[in-house]
């Protein structure tokens, strides 16, 4: 195949305007260029402290005794949809195991407390308390084999925000 200087120049233009085009190299998660950030650096993480606040469902962000709590409520409230077991029912799905997990991956408790608080129990929805959506997530948890803590789950959207909702890994990985 015999390639003209027509359509090598071409070329070259279309690289030189890709380029051009482009600017600076960017950063991914700032979108910064790079020139930018050796000028002025990003401030240096702060230290965590052995005392810091968990981050994961894995870091026990509830108590046995909080769960203990929403499985009562879970009784009263949710299993006749959702199944004595917490395996869904005719209409109402899963609230553990895979599926649950995968829908729920990357987001905060946050996401799952406030989907549970405004439409839960589904004939009364937003009939519980913030305390009780609370325990029944640290139920929830619970049943899904995520482990227990030594603190309450908190009722508090600024601190169920920090915390990511994660799959279990399976021992020994």
């Amino acid at each position: 195949m015999k390639v003209s200087r027509f359509q090598i120049a071409g070329s070259c233009l279309v690289a030189a305007w890709a380029v051009a085009a482009a600017g600076a190299p960017m950063r991914a998660e700032g979108r910064q260029p790079l020139a930018a950030v050796a000028q002025d650096p990003a401030p240096p993480a702060p230290a965590q402290d052995a005392q810091a606040s968990p981050t994961s469902v894995a870091d026990g962000v509830y108590t046995p005794e909080q769960a203990k709590r929403g499985e009562a409520l879970y009784g009263q409230y949710c299993s006749s949809c959702h199944g004595a077991a917490l395996n869904g029912g005719e209409m109402a799905p899963a609230l553990t195991g895979g599926d649950f997990a995968t829908d729920w991956i990357g987001l905060t408790l946050n996401d799952l407390f406030e989907r549970i608080r405004v439409s839960m129990p589904q004939d009364q929805p937003g009939s519980l308390s913030r305390q009780q959506n609370a325990d029944v997530l640290a139920f929830m948890l619970s049943a899904g084999k995520y482990p227990a803590g030594k603190t309450e789950l908190p009722k508090e959207a600024e601190v169920l925000k920090t915390i990511k909702f994660e799959a279990m890994k399976a021992p020994g990985l």
